[in-house]
């Protein structure tokens, strides 16, 4: 069958959150949290507070990535309870 999905949990976002607020590119963040570089881009969108650093990137929110993270499963309803 399929693979098993796997999430980023509240710790991990927490460590994408310090390096990419301390600067690190995705590619660094995904080597050190072990997920593939496509899957940090995204998280860091999800994960975006609406403010911009001194250098003009986008500051990450682990907090507000796993609200979001939680509001999309709980959308998904029935279908996620089953996985």
């Amino acid at each position: 069958m399929g693979r098993k999905l796997r999430y980023l949990g509240p710790s991990e976002r927490a460590e994408i959150e310090r390096l990419h607020n301390g600067g690190a590119p995705a590619a660094v963040i995904a080597e050190k949290v072990g997920y593939h570089v496509a899957t940090i881009y995204r998280e860091l969108q999800n994960g975006y507070n609406g403010t911009v650093d001194e250098y003009g990137r986008r500051v990450y929110s682990a907090e507000v990535a796993q609200r979001t993270f939680e509001r999309n499963i709980k959308s998904r309803g029935e279908r996620a309870a089953a996985n």
